[in-house]
């Protein structure tokens, strides 16, 4: 979910909506992201997107799927990635 009203914002459209009428409406909402803000027609630039939306969660899918890696936080950072071996982290081996 969007913060700061966006979220709202999208909902109170008027649907379908094309990307220019989008554009047009919500353009300077700016999104925030772990490393600054991007806005919705930054994202929709960068996606060269020309697309027709039919609901509110297609515009949230499509913004969601174009922010920038600002959006990333800790790059290449996963929790469910295996422990290396030898770490000091890994779980005891089991001998069975």
């Amino acid at each position: 979910m969007f913060q700061n009203g966006t979220d709202d914002r999208i909902d109170a459209q008027t649907y379908p909506m094309t990307a220019g009428e989008l554009r047009e409406r919500l353009g300077t909402e700016e999104l925030e992201l772990c490393e600054g803000t991007e806005t919705v027609e930054e994202i929709l630039d960068r996606l060269q997107c020309d697309e027709t939306f039919e609901t509110p969660e297609d515009v949230r899918f499509t913004l969601y799927g174009g922010v920038s890696e600002r959006a990333i936080g800790r790059k290449g950072y996963s929790d469910r990635d295996p422990t290396p071996t030898g770490s000091p982290h890994a779980p005891d081996t089991l001998s069975f």
